[in-house]
This record gives C-alpha cells, sequence and structure tokens, in this order.
C-alpha cells in the first residue's frame, strides 16, 4: 500500500514538472520564466480577413432569382387517416412531403398529382413559414399534375410569371427550388440537358416534351419550379433516374406548356377536358396477339359523333364467331399503333374539331371523317 502511494506521487510529479509543460505551456506564476516554456503576454489576436470585393454578376443574377422566386414556392405536407383497432379511434398518420408553386393570388397551389396521391388532406407551408389546410380542386394522373387551394390572403400569395418551354434549348441555364428531403427552401443549379423526353405517368399514360435537366432533383423536390435565368417558370419538377432514389444527374420537368393548359382546367372542371371519341377499345395486348397495328373498336355508343359518323364495333353472332370493328390506324394521316397514341392524336384538337380517322374495314382501308366529344 505505501508502495503504491509512493509510486503514485511520483507519478504526479513526474505530470506536473515534465509533461504538462512540454504540453500545454507554463501556468501564469513562478515558473513562467522557465526555459522552453511559451511566453504570452494576452490573447492570441485574431486572424485578418480579407476582403471579399464584388459578387460576380452571375452569382448577383442568381442571388436576385432566388429573392425573387423562393416566395412562391410551398412546403406541402400529406396526411392519410389510419384506425386504430384497439381503441377504434380515427387518426392522421403522416403520408409524406412534397413541393408546390403558387399559382393565382386566389390560393391556387400547383404540384405533382403523386405528391398527393392517396391522401386524405394535406397542409401547406409558405415561405413566410405560416401553415394553411389545403383543398384538393383537381387532378390529371395522366399529366401528373394536381392543384390544391389555400384561404391565404392575396397579400401573402405570390405567384410565379411564367415562361414557354416550346422555345428552349438545350445547354440554357436551370434553376430548381423545392424542399428535398423536407429542407425547405433549397436552390439547386444547372443546364437544359436535353429536349423531348417522355416519361411514364402515374395513370400509365406517356407524358411527352418532357424538360430533361442536371440541376439537382431528390425527393422533396417533386412539385417544385423549373425556372429559366429570367426567373419565369419553364416546368414542374416530377421525377429522377436514379438506382439509390436520390440525384443522379438526370431529372424530369413537365413543360409549362403542358402546365399552362392543363391548369386552368383543373380551376374549373376538376380535370382535364379532353377530345375524344365515345367509343371503347380493346387493349393492346390484343393486337399484339393478333399482330395488327392501330386500336380495335369494340363498341360505339349510340346517338354519338363516331356512331353518326359511321364507325362500326365489335360483333359476336348467335354462333360465337367474332367479327372485328374498325381497326383505326391513323388519325390525320398521323400513324397510331397503340390506345395511347390514338389519345395524344386527339389531344392535339379539341373538342368538336373534325379529324379524318384512317380504318381497315373488312381487311380494307376506309376514311372516316369524325368531330371529337369532349371527355
Amino acid at each position: 500500500m505505501l508502495v503504491f502511494c509512493i509510486c503514485a506521487l511520483a507519478t504526479v510529479v513526474i505530470w506536473q514538472n515534465v509533461l504538462q509543460p512540454a504540453f500545454w505551456g507554463s501556468p501564469t506564476g513562478a515558473d513562467s520564466d522557465s526555459p522552453g516554456i511559451d511566453q504570452r503576454d494576452g490573447p492570441a489576436p485574431l486572424p485578418m480577413v480579407t476582403p471579399r470585393g464584388d459578387l460576380a454578376a452571375d452569382e448577383q443574377a442568381t442571388m436576385k432569382l432566388f429573392a425573387s422566386a423562393s416566395p412562391a414556392v410551398v412546403h406541402i405536407t400529406t396526411h392519410t387517416l389510419k384506425r386504430d383497432y384497439l381503441s377504434l379511434n380515427v387518426m392522421e398518420v403522416p403520408q409524406g412531403t412534397g413541393t408546390g408553386i403558387v399559382w393565382s393570388d386566389q390560393g391556387h397551389i400547383v404540384t405533382n398529382f403523386h405528391v398527393v396521391e392517396g391522401a386524405s388532406g394535406a397542409q401547406v407551408a409558405l415561405a413566410d413559414h405560416s401553415t394553411w389546410a389545403a383543398e384538393l380542386v383537381g387532378i390529371a394522373p395522366d399529366h401528373d399534375l394536381a392543384v390544391l387551394k389555400i384561404s391565404a390572403p392575396a397579400d401573402q400569395l405570390h405567384p410565379l410569371p411564367l415562361g414557354t418551354s416550346q422555345d428552349l434549348g438545350v445547354g440554357q441555364h436551370a434553376f430548381a427550388i423545392g424542399n428535398p428531403f423536407g429542407l425547405d427552401q433549397t436552390l439547386t443549379t444547372g443546364v437544359i440537358s436535353a429536349l423531348g423526353r417522355e416519361i411514364e405517368s402515374a395513370s400509365g399514360r406517356s407524358i411527352k416534351d418532357v424538360v430533361q435537366t442536371d440541376a439537382a432533383i431528390n425527393p422533396g423536390n417533386s412539385g417544385g419550379p423549373l425556372l429559366d435565368s429570367s426567373g419565369r417558370l419553364i416546368g414542374i419538377t416530377t421525377a429522377i433516374i436514379s438506382p439509390s432514389g436520390a440525384y443522379s444527374g438526370i431529372g424530369f420537368a413537365i413543360p409549362v406548356d403542358t402546365v399552362r393548359w392543363a391548369v386552368p382546367q383543373l380551376i374549373e372542371h376538376g380535370k382535364v377536358i379532353r377530345p375524344g371519341l365515345a367509343i371503347t377499345v380493346a387493349p393492346d395486348s390484343w393486337m399484339q396477339r393478333i399482330r395488327v397495328p392501330g386500336v380495335l373498336v369494340l363498341a360505339v355508343e349510340p346517338d354519338s359523333t363516331a356512331q353518326r359518323a359511321g364507325l362500326r364495333s365489335t360483333k359476336r353472332d348467335a354462333r360465337g364467331n367474332i367479327y372485328l370493328g374498325d381497326i383505326i390506324t391513323s388519325v390525320d394521316d398521323q400513324s397510331v399503333r397503340s390506345n395511347n397514341e390514338l389519345l395524344d392524336a386527339f389531344e392535339r384538337h379539341r373538342p368538336g374539331d373534325q379529324v379524318t380517322l384512317t380504318v381497315l374495314r373488312d381487311g380494307k382501308p376506309a376514311k372516316v371523317v369524325v368531330s371529337l366529344e369532349a371527355n
């Protein structure tokens, strides 16, 4: 025990006289003149700051763009209802988050359909951090668009100026603002990487003329704006290509020309009013089996423009023999090989427009002129 105490004392003496000055310098007081000890008269001076100078012109432009556009970007939180089977109480359960843009000072908010899909309710947080309950106004699953409405006063709502997407060029600057991974008001920059891309919507329909960008887009950015260098809306960010689900340099935005066409209809009707025909068509797989390109007409609704134009439906006789109806192969001389292509051809028109269908009838081509109806 005694040996232990002495050894301990020796250790303390060694630490006090050798190790401490070597590592920490001398404490203020009697040992301040000891050789090898750092002398200090006071606190060390702060390092000098080098003046920054003026920001580059492109930096100033980007900062101005963000300051102008960010008040129009909102954070959307969705929830769904779930029943507790023990207490039988119904609870609101968080479902997901996304981004949206202020469309009008009447409180309309535009976002992606997949942001609100399956939700029973949503809340919208404005850039000033005020939060508002949202009402679903309309959806367009085929275009991955949805419109919400909040009751915020007009002076808190700052709509984005709208641009065009038909005149975009590969290589021009692009800016995305959103809430990736819940981090709101995040700005990312890049360029337009490609135009005319095609992606699949939640409904299975193809979305045409999609804008590709390398501005970083991550989960949570969905529904946010893609802007040009003037701060105008040129697209709604909607999807990424990534094996990991995170940014990989390839993001997509619904072109603003599609948004400008669809959103007013969602506000007015709750859905997109499409030109079409009152017909029932066969699944594409049927035509693939018989190896005939085109769209087979199964049924034609009575008193429709299609019936008045003479389109023929598929029939079955008493013996079970099937007689194929008209097979639509083109619309206004534009080839049609699938249901999606037929709908795309119709969407280039308005209800009431006349189109010329080329059909296979009894194995021979025929022309049918028909007026499109509102669907």
